[in-house]
């Protein structure tokens, strides 16, 4: 697909022209395990990578390398390899790419299965994690140039939203020769492309906006070819292969991501307008708003600021949340987000519920928080239904 293209084009027809079989105009699901040869010398050369082709499916299959040519594309990539979740590309690359005696580099603002192999599993291979205050970006240069394999970054962040430089960290990164990671989940290759602000590698967590419809799991990493194939090897020995009904339903549903993104962001923008002017509420946290501490560097980096926002109700406390949730007629109460209908909950449910609540304040996200999805609903109703929410609170 031609890179001039629009990305509502590419979004349809990226990766699915190889892939269409006797006249379909849909990818197949190709749910064969194993790909037959009858000529030993030819299989031989797809085994070594010599040819194109597929052997099997824990490696690759055709359904699985369609989704991974679409989004490789949106993200204008080298090289693409998928995983069977969000956290299977996270753990794949961040265990391909350090090893015992190395440091990476990142903020307090991952989300919190992140945190979690930061704070758990790396060090039990001797591999240091120094977490850096997310918007002290002269704090994470600082960490960088001390020497570090690895920066990786999140933004914007979950659920906190906040913003963080990837250019100017990038370029820090690489003075020092380290590899430069960014989760683009929140943003989307609609809103976002880091590869052009300097990253080496971007990912996401493909159940979320890629997928839209909260009915498939899987993860993605693009970047350079020679990082992509490091991390390739790890998945496909380890095992936390995307299987092919995944990523035909996320192949489905990234053809209508340019509309639903850009939907979401007009939705989050009244929103947080709205919430913002509510008496009940504290603070809002959405990129959006010039109120928000990085909306400078948002407005420089992106091309929409995402249906994601956060925001705490002046009752500040874990159980005014839990009475504010089920007066919500058009919102899930669940652990997800990205998904055509709007998803709410707190962080002690959703994006840090492995996290203590010791460790969630000492990662600066109050038990209070509410985190909000906005779908593609009509912005009226969902405006409507939070004031009846908040009615309790005024």
């Amino acid at each position: 697909m031609s890179k001039k293209s629009h990305l509502g084009t590419r979004s349809v027809w990226s990766g699915e022209e190889t892939y269409l079989m006797e006249g379909a105009t849909q990818v197949p699901v190709v749910h064969s395990v194993s790909f037959g040869y009858k000529d030993l010398n030819e299989w031989l050369a797809v085994s070594l990578g010599q040819k194109p082709g597929h052997i099997y499916s824990r490696n690759t299959n055709p359904t699985v390398q369609a989704f991974e040519e679409k989004i490789r594309d949106l993200e204008d990539a080298e090289s693409t390899t998928s995983a069977a979740t969000g956290m299977g590309i996270i753990s794949s690359t961040l265990f391909a790419l350090l090893s015992s005696g190395e440091r990476v580099v990142s903020v307090k603002d991952t989300y919190g299965g992140t945190s979690v192999i930061f704070s758990e599993f790396l060090p039990k291979y001797q591999i240091k994690a120094t977490l850096c205050d997310t918007t002290n970006h002269e704090q994470i240069k600082a960490e960088v140039l001390k020497g570090c394999k690895v920066l990786y970054l999140e933004s914007p962040t979950n659920p906190t939203t906040k913003v963080m430089d990837i250019a100017q960290l990038a370029k820090a990164a690489h003075s020092v020769g380290a590899i430069v990671i960014v989760d683009n989940t929140f943003a989307t290759p609609i809103n976002q492309n880091p590869l052009h602000l300097g990253a080496d590698l971007v990912l996401h967590s493909a159940s979320k906006y890629l997928g839209g419809h909260a009915d498939a799991l899987g993860g993605v990493i693009c970047g350079k070819k020679d990082l992509v194939k490091k991390i390739y090897h790890f998945r496909e020995i380890n095992g936390a292969t995307l299987e092919p009904m995944s990523a035909y339903l996320i192949l489905r549903g990234m053809k209508t991501l340019d509309l639903r993104i850009q939907r979401q962001n007009e939705n989050a923008m009244k929103i947080a307008q709205f919430l913002e002017s509510h008496s009940a509420i504290e603070r809002v946290y959405y990129p959006g708003l010039t109120s928000h501490e990085g909306h400078q560097i948002a407005r420089q980096q992106m091309r929409g600021f995402g249906g994601m926002m956060s925001f705490m109700l002046k009752e500040n406390s874990l159980e005014a949340v839990g009475r504010f949730i089920p007066r919500l007629r058009y919102a899930h109460a669940a652990a997800n987000l990205g998904a055509v209908e709007t998803i709410v909950g707190p962080p002690a449910t959703t994006s840090h519920v492995e996290c203590t609540k010791e460790e969630r304040a000492q990662l600066g996200i109050p038990e209070g928080l509410i985190r909000y999805s906005t779908g593609i609903e009509n912005v009226d109703d969902l405006i409507d239904d939070l004031k009846y929410a908040l009615k309790a609170f005024a």
